[in-house]
């Protein structure tokens, strides 16, 4: 095991159920790797330097219009160049809160991600439809692989 990594949260949240997902991925994040720093911050809060931090970084966004949340769109834009260089290889998971299917945003948040020349390390989780409870352990999960995958070189 390695002595303190840093995975990043950056999350959308506008609605409780949206938060509730981002809290379950910090929880199992946070559940089964102790010398990992979990940190979740707000796309319109998170700068580079959150990013240039971290050794791993967790994408949670809504799916607005068929695209990822201006928040998150903001987030890639004000990130993009002075991490562009710096942070290539970055380990991502995705999840998206998809009212339909995804698709649209997930095209999106892959296309920045490979410009970036981040490394996914799993596929992106969709939860698709009406609110599931299910949900919430499926976010649990992604943060818990993730942490673990960083504090056992995995990742």
């Amino acid at each position: 095991m390695s002595a303190s990594k840093q995975l990043l949260i950056v999350a959308h949240t506008p609605s409780p159920n949206t938060l509730s997902l981002a809290q379950a991925v910090r929880i199992g994040a946070e559940s089964e790797a102790p010398s990992v720093r979990v940190t979740l911050i707000p796309p319109l809060q998170a700068t580079c330097e959150d990013v240039l931090a971290a050794d791993a970084i967790i994408l949670g966004t809504t799916e607005n219009l068929g695209y990822m949340s201006g928040a998150l769109k903001d987030f890639f834009d004000r990130i993009y160049y002075p991490c562009l260089e710096l942070k290539q290889g970055l380990p991502y998971a995705l999840y998206i809160r998809a009212g339909h299917d995804g698709t649209g945003t997930r095209r999106a948040v892959e296309t920045i991600t490979t410009g970036l020349r981040w490394r996914a390390v799993q596929e992106p989780l969709v939860c698709r439809g009406e609110f599931d409870p299910q949900f919430l352990e499926q976010c649990r999960e992604l943060g818990m692989a993730m942490a673990v995958g960083l504090d056992t070189g995995i990742i």
